[in-house]
């Protein structure tokens, strides 16, 4: 979702989505990556400090109204992953073969929600491969459609 969404938008930059799970966050390509990484992570746990220290953090790189979308950006996939995981959602089959790369890349399938996806089968694998290029290209085409 991430990566097809970066792509889609025309003006993004090189992002290097390992970042997220590496020690090089200043490597991102985003702008007060660092920050925002380390808001992320801080609005995870419980210490109020950490969390308002990173929080001013954004607030002085970015400003407050991108620190507010942050905020929301991050309770939003915290809400999504928590009823994923409750429930035992797994990917959808296309995505979880569009997926399978970066997944592997940042170390994704570690995580014990991970088995709840089945692997791609051989034939999901492929059709991934070979539509995947052409999905930002979709989606691109789509928002630039006038509303009906």
């Amino acid at each position: 979702m991430l990566r097809v969404s970066h792509d889609v938008d025309e003006a993004s930059t090189d992002v290097d989505l390992s970042a997220l799970v590496g020690a090089d966050r200043d490597s991102s390509g985003v702008s007060a990556g660092s920050e925002l990484i380390a808001f992320a992570e801080a609005a995870l746990g419980d210490d109020a400090t950490t969390i308002r220290a990173a929080r001013d953090s954004v607030k002085e790189a970015l400003g407050t109204a991108a620190m507010i979308d942050a905020a929301g950006i991050i309770a939003n996939f915290q809400r999504m992953v928590r009823i994923a995981d409750g429930t035992g959602i797994p990917l959808d089959p296309t995505v979880a073969a569009m997926t399978a790369d970066l997944r592997a890349q940042l170390g994704i399938n570690q995580y014990g929600s991970a088995g709840n996806t089945p692997t791609p089968t051989l034939i999901g694998r492929v059709l991934a491969k070979v539509a995947g290029p052409f999905l930002p290209r979709l989606l691109k085409a789509r928002k630039r459609r006038p509303a009906s």
